[in-house]
């Protein structure tokens, strides 16, 4: 079970500090061991702490030493030097509980959060060293509002390259570009970050920590905690899928009502992981198809089987931004599909998702299905989708005749993962399909969404397809061998396809 220490330097206004400690209470953390460890540095002993704590027996409460004056108000929040010291020395403390522990992630959180319930268990699904959930915060009333992790220097929003002279147009374009890049959903290097952050362990034996770098000008311990992390060898990310919400004054307490009006709602989102198996896609269709499905798809999950070319690296480049796995086979399992289609349905059931999508890398949803999707997976009353998927003949015909007649019936593409259902292969090396073959059971209904098949569309991809199943079912067992004779057809009937129809 993964150990997680949850750790806050705590000096705050009741009010605040109670909505923080409810968010606390409803993060999931299923599978998980949790521990919580608070130094409260406030005057008094605060008591909502003390509640906390006798609701979690795992819970301990360390005394803040020499209380200083922390000033704030509903302007803004005024940090001295000696103050700034005094919290890193507090998170360096927790840093060495986590340690002494035994904890495989520690995560460090401001007492003025309010977390969504996903937090937690999708930071560490992201399996990154370091990496802060992006929130937004007025820093004075008359500022629009801004991120707590930035790209460079004190607190630069903007990318610029050492050396180079921006004009004041072109820093704030590029900041724009920035602030609009955190907007969308994902996950982004960046070179600030903190209050809000999940560290591993090995991180953690590395040596990061908010002690002083006594030669930097720096002002704060998260910039000092993000430079030595990064001379260390470690890339920092911040992830923008569960945006906490920053009780920075105590009048936006009533805005924190609408946000957690919408995170009941988002938390009812189902979740929907979408797999693929690959083997040399490069220079095919590989970036399409998951330029596509990162608009809809909650994580992504890839099994490559022993491409020898660059598809590993594309999916590397094409996921970067949002949360994904990728599982790679030493050797080649192609010639027998059945366990690498189970390889691939175990790898997505892994993520814990409400709903499954099976792809191959040479498949694309009609434009208008992007948006439509999502809906789909509203339907309590259906565990099982079908789709339409049309064959492909070039960019703009598809094929239909008396083999090729796949888009005349309703296929299985998505499914909703039942824990604890006795899923049941069929046990075929060929043609064993992507799901379990008795899902066919549940309840299902189609949809009229459509799915186009690109396998075919290349003659060097239909001559390569043609020979690997004459090479892998030579007696057509397991398929028809007058659909392989077809493959090379040279006069096939064809259809132009329509985006509209």
């Amino acid at each position: 079970m993964i150990k997680v220490v949850i750790g806050s330097p705590v000096k705050q206004k009741p009010a605040i500090l109670e909505q923080f400690l409810q968010s606390l209470d409803t993060l999931d953390s299923q599978g998980l061991a949790i521990e919580y460890v608070f130094v409260d540095d406030n005057e008094t002993t605060s008591s909502l702490l003390c509640d906390f704590a006798g609701k979690h027996a795992n819970t301990l409460i360390i005394r803040g030493d020499n209380p200083l004056t922390y000033f704030c108000n509903e302007e803004t929040h005024c940090w001295r030097e000696n103050l700034i010291w005094k919290v890193a020395a507090y998170k360096d403390e927790i840093i060495e509980y986590a340690l002494r522990t035994g904890a495989d992630y520690l995560f460090l959180v401001d007492s003025d959060l309010y977390l969504q319930p996903q937090t937690l268990k999708h930071l560490i699904g992201l399996k990154k060293d370091i990496v802060s959930e992006v929130f937004w915060t007025k820093w004075t009333q008359e500022l629009t509002a801004l991120p707590q992790v930035w790209v460079g220097d004190q607190y630069r929003l903007f990318s610029v390259a050492r050396g180079e002279q921006l004009s004041e147009n072109e820093q704030a374009a590029k900041t724009e570009e920035f602030i609009t890049m955190l907007k969308t959903s994902g996950v982004y290097k960046v070179g600030g970050l903190g209050a809000c952050t999940l560290i591993s362990r090995y991180a953690l034996e590395k040596g990061v920590s908010f002690k002083e770098i006594y030669n930097l000008g720096f002002i704060g311990e998260d910039r000092h905690f993000c430079l030595r992390a990064v001379a260390l060898g470690f890339e920092l990310y911040a992830d923008t899928w569960y945006p906490p919400f920053h009780i920075y004054r105590e009048s936006e307490l009533a805005d924190l009502v609408e946000y957690k009006a919408n995170v009941k709602n988002n938390a009812n989102r189902p979740k929907l992981t979408v797999g693929m198996l690959v083997r040399n896609e490069s220079g095919r269709y590989l970036e399409r198809v998951l330029q596509q499905i990162t608009q809809y798809a909650d994580e992504i999950v890839v099994l490559d089987d022993a491409s020898t070319d660059d598809t590993v690296a594309i999916c590397r480049k094409q996921l970067a931004n949002v949360p994904h796995r990728i599982v790679e086979n030493k050797t080649s399992k192609f010639g027998n599909e059945i366990e690498l289609r189970k390889a691939l349905w175990d790898l997505a059931v892994s993520t814990q998702p409400d709903w499954i999508m099976i792809l191959d890398a040479d498949e694309i949803f009609e434009a208008k299905a992007i948006s439509s999707i999502r809906e789909l997976l509203k339907d309590d009353s259906v565990d099982v989708i079908y789709f339409r998927l049309y064959d492909m003949w070039n960019e703009n015909s598809l094929r239909e005749d008396e083999y090729w007649a796949a888009h005349l019936v309703y296929r299985t593409f998505l499914v909703r993962l039942r824990f604890g259902y006795d899923y049941k292969w069929q046990e075929k090396p060929l043609h064993c399909g992507r799901f379990p073959v008795n899902i066919a059971g549940l309840p299902g209904k189609q949809s009229q969404l459509r799915l186009q098949h690109f396998g075919w569309a290349r003659p060097e991809d239909r001559i390569a397809k043609y020979f690997r199943y004459k090479q892998l079912d030579p007696a057509a067992k397991y398929g028809i061998a007058e659909q392989y004779l077809s493959i090379l057809d040279p006069k096939p009937n064809l259809i132009p396809w329509r985006d509209d129809d």
